[in-house]
């Protein structure tokens, strides 16, 4: 299954921006895989004294968005599952600012997150290659907008993709 076959009607409006950085070339357990690593080895090679910048005030450092990346990818999975599994309940959203605010990523070490990030990502492409084509179909309600299993995949990918360029246009 490849990022063209997700239709729009399948996510809220405000995720287009994410699904729209998924490259079609690879299916979406093909770019789970490969668009983790290509963001390891990205970071790898930002110098150590960024990691600690914010590019102005009240912004987030690239420690903070790794975790960001790491926690938002959680929830996105979580709500994979409950869709995949048939779940009707709708779930709420999440705010992103808090738990930044709450997850205290500055004060572990890079490689730290960057491991955590790699299990996140095991766990997530595990998850992905158990559903079935029905199972990817399936739609629930998340932040009270409908929202396809298939989607939730490629918004994990296509938000990581935004946050890297963020770190390429920003941070460096």
């Amino acid at each position: 299954m490849k990022v063209a076959q997700v239709q729009p009607n399948e996510y809220a409006s405000y995720y287009a921006n994410y699904v729209n950085q998924v490259s079609d070339e690879y299916s979406l357990t093909e770019e789970l895989e490969i668009s983790v690593h290509r963001l390891v080895k990205f970071v790898q090679n930002i110098p150590l004294d960024k990691f600690d910048y914010r590019y102005a005030e009240g912004k987030w450092t690239i420690k903070d968005i790794i975790l960001h990346l790491i926690d938002a990818e959680r929830i996105f999975a979580y709500r994979a599952l409950r869709f995949a599994r048939n779940d009707k309940t709708a779930l709420a959203s999440f705010d992103e600012n808090m738990y930044v605010e709450e997850a205290h990523a500055n004060q572990r070490s890079i490689q730290d997150l960057l491991s955590e990030l790699l299990v996140v990502r095991q766990a997530t492409l595990a998850l992905f290659k158990s559903f079935n084509e029905e199972q990817l179909l399936r739609i629930g309600t998340a932040s009270n907008n409908p929202m396809s299993v298939r989607a939730l995949g490629f918004v994990i990918i296509g938000h990581q993709n935004h946050h890297q360029r963020v770190f390429e246009e920003r941070y460096l």
